[in-house]
């Protein structure tokens, strides 16, 4: 049986277990062209995991094959050498300049190409943010003011994606359109909710299937506020994406089920039961984390052996600002939510983390929990309730030393969940 410190060691080792899982490396072998192609290959990307993505294409692409080149951008501090392949750096959340350039970049790399050639986009987990290209009606500051307000109403990711891709240059199929008539294949690392390939990094080289009836609908359902000249492009046919890319075809080689599936493995050959509630877990953090907290103690009043029991879960929730804007990121919210829904049962803990390495925009990648936290924090002065309430979750954890701090993952498959009762 697992005491104190090792069950907080293996909750870590088992992130560590899920960020290895989620690793291009060795990932790309089965998509890069066999036969030399007749033409130029061209590489564009864009996310988390975009630098690491290309330099996994270098180390299989054979080096005496010159005519390999291209552009990939990911977020500030993610950054890895390269040979062929230039790697560009931008903001995540909130877009910036220098992700504007980058997606132009992108897209003039693309043009003027003939149908001999192949164009590949490594897509992953923040792509959308880092590539903002915004249509020439709408200013780079409109399109931060945007993000924000899609970020603080909890919007789903599918559904600000949605939006994304009805005012950019680039999304929504329009990378696509670009480079014909040479076909563009895209090699995805999924960090949504059902592997949708048009929403992964807002689709820039797919057919979208999304409508302007679609984001008209998402506008009213989360009170987003959008000036009059926004709503005016959106009521024109221009605005409407590509429903139809017969130069286009998508993979997607990493997704959240087969990489939880494996840690679930891992687990269950370490002497531990799994519960697995599978990748497609959504809503409000807090809530979330009151339905997660009833299921554990549940199981912890119904368990007919000693053996740990891991509860562990994938998806992605949302944090919603109710009140003033704190610190913390939608797994520390989760985890704060849960222990104050446990009422600090013993013999039960918890990590939960972004498999990005960052938390919303804080420099943890999560925290853990465990029976003391509550205690500890009372010992300091602090309300977990009234944190909660400030969504100072991020404060809390740091107060109580236990933020998870990993620095830059290079990868995404969206939020990480496991809660271990010992």
């Amino acid at each position: 049986m697992l005491d104190h410190q090792h069950a907080i060691h293996f909750l870590q080792l088992l992130f560590k277990q899920t960020i290895n899982a989620a690793s291009p490396i060795n990932q790309l072998n089965a998509f890069l062209p066999i036969n030399k192609p007749q033409g130029k290959v061209i590489v564009v990307g864009a996310g988390k995991a975009a630098a690491a993505m290309a330099v996994e294409w270098e180390r299989i692409w054979p080096d005496h094959y010159p005519a390999l080149s291209g552009t990939v951008v990911t977020r500030y501090e993610h950054r890895l050498p390269t040979r062929n392949i230039q790697v560009l750096e931008a903001s995540h959340p909130l877009p910036d300049c220098a992700g504007q350039q980058a997606a132009q970049i992108l897209l003039d790399t693309v043009k003027g190409l003939n149908a001999q050639d192949q164009v590949y986009f490594l897509v992953s987990g923040g792509a959308s943010a880092l590539t903002t290209l915004p249509i020439s009606e709408i200013s780079m500051e409109e399109k931060q003011q945007i993000n924000q307000q899609l970020l603080n109403h909890g919007v789903p990711i599918d559904a600000m994606n949605t939006i994304r891709k009805h005012l950019s240059q680039i999304k929504g199929g329009r990378l696509a359109l670009a480079a014909a008539p040479a076909h563009i294949t895209t090699l995805a690392i999924s960090d949504v909710v059902g592997n949708d390939i048009s929403t992964i990094g807002s689709g820039a080289a797919v057919a979208d299937p999304t409508t302007l009836d679609d984001v008209k609908h998402i506008i009213d359902r989360y009170q987003i506020t959008l000036p009059d000249h926004i709503l005016t492009y959106l009521d024109s046919p221009k605005a409407e994406t590509p429903k139809i890319l017969p130069n286009s075809s998508a993979f997607v080689i990493i997704t959240p089920d087969q990489v939880l599936t494996k840690v679930s493995k891992w687990a269950q050959a370490h002497n531990t039961e799994v519960l697995y509630l599978g990748d497609r877990i959504g809503g409000e953090a807090r809530e979330v984390a009151k339905v997660m907290a009833g299921i554990a103690l549940y199981h912890q009043h119904q368990r007919k052996n000693n053996k740990p029991l891991l509860i562990l879960s994938g998806g992605e929730t949302t944090v919603t600002l109710y009140k003033q804007e704190g610190r913390g990121g939608r797994n520390s919210e989760f985890l704060l939510a849960l222990a104050i829904a446990l009422k600090e049962a013993k013999n039960i803990y918890a990590l939960a983390a972004d498999t990005d390495g960052i938390d919303g925009s804080e420099d943890n990648a999560g925290a853990w929990l465990t029976p003391d936290s509550l205690e500890r924090a009372r010992q300091l002065g602090i309300s977990a309730i009234d944190f909660l309430d400030q969504h100072r979750a991020y404060d809390f954890f740091a107060a109580t030393k236990q933020l998870l701090i990993t620095g830059p993952t290079r990868t995404n498959i969206n939020d990480f969940r496991a809660i271990l009762i010992i």
